[in-house]
């Protein structure tokens, strides 16, 4: 087996490295890694609907989706992230690798146990979450351990209104949390938390060996980035369909979106309101169908038209709040 302590914080980069390992490499890995602040959703969610999309823009949170299934996780580097891929078995299996953290962890006397198809959980706070894939014959299990994580911002990044939007993806299911240094007398930093599980894998696979990512694989790791995990296409256009609905109360009136988007793209649009305008609103519906669902594409739209032949009184700016 090899040990890869990663020390990239980009989670673009982060999460490539990851599927690289899985598909390119034959050995058997364990990897840590901590990421900067980031929202990954789980292959088959709905990004916009996991998403408080005005609270991460503001914030220049990243957003990425991985290639495992499950729900929407934040990190920040109050986080430490692990990754076991294995050669000899494709069966998922939560409860082996959750032992072996549970294990790990109990050298800093934190009673942790399996919770539910794949959280571990201490005294019934979730810090964990976990998700697992299969590629060919080989399997990639990953998951979260909560140091000191931003609560706060979790609940900010996460916390959409699920009237909003309606989806045929899977939905994160909100869970009460923990971090662990809320459950040790004296508290300690990621990179404490790094010796103390890399000590106890070490111990576990006496042959394992210290591997450092090579420039050949840096290389080839980045163009899948480039090409994958930083696209839009990934991370928004690969969403099941939505439907998307806002309404918004301004001095010029209220305006009232509904969308039908697909892989990202607007297929419908349709507005509503009691706010004036020269031009039929239908008209600037159908300027909406074909864009993506997205800040660039519509910001692009706005700054084409005069906004206020539609909605007088109403800026391009009020207008795109209503649309996102």
């Amino acid at each position: 087996m090899l040990y890869i302590l990663n020390t990239s914080t980009d989670p673009y980069f982060n999460l490539a490295a990851e599927e690289y390992l899985l598909t390119k490499k034959q050995d058997n890995i364990f990897m840590l890694w901590v990421n900067n602040d980031v929202i990954v959703v789980g292959k088959n969610q709905n990004t916009m609907a996991e998403i408080n999309y005005d609270y991460v823009t503001k914030h220049n949170i990243a957003v990425v989706r991985r290639l495992t299934g499950g729900g929407a996780v934040f990190h920040d580097k109050g986080n430490l992230n692990f990754t076991f891929i294995e050669h000899e078995q494709s069966s998922l299996d939560f409860a082996y690798f959750g032992s072996i953290i549970i294990g790990a962890l109990s050298s800093l006397g934190i009673n942790a146990e399996l919770s539910g198809r794949n959280d571990l959980t201490i005294d019934g706070k979730k810090f964990s979450g976990n998700a697992a894939a299969v590629h060919q014959n080989r399997r990639l299990h990953h998951g979260t351990i909560m140091l000191n994580i931003l609560v706060d911002k979790l609940t900010k990044v996460l916390n959409v209104d699920p009237s909003k939007i309606e989806g045929k993806g899977i939905k994160s299911v909100k869970s009460r949390v923990t971090n662990i240094n809320e459950h040790l007398e004296n508290p300690i930093d990621i990179g404490t938390l790094i010796s103390v599980i890399s000590e106890y894998i070490k111990e576990k696979y006496p042959n394992i060996e210290v591997y450092e990512f090579t420039k050949q694989d840096i290389d080839a790791i980045t163009e899948l980035q480039n090409e994958k995990y930083n696209t839009w296409q990934w991370n928004f256009g690969d969403s099941p369909k939505y439907n998307f609905t806002k309404k918004q109360k301004y001095s010029g009136g209220t305006i009232e979106v509904k969308l039908s988007v697909k892989n990202g793209v607007i297929e419908k649009a349709n507005i509503y309101g009691d706010f004036f305008g020269v031009k039929d609103s239908c008209e600037f519906s159908k300027i909406l169908v074909g864009a993506k669902h997205e800040k660039d594409a519509l910001l692009n739209i706005l700054s084409k038209i005069n906004t206020a032949e539609y909605f007088y009184n109403i800026t391009p700016s009020e207008i795109f709040n209503v649309l996102i």
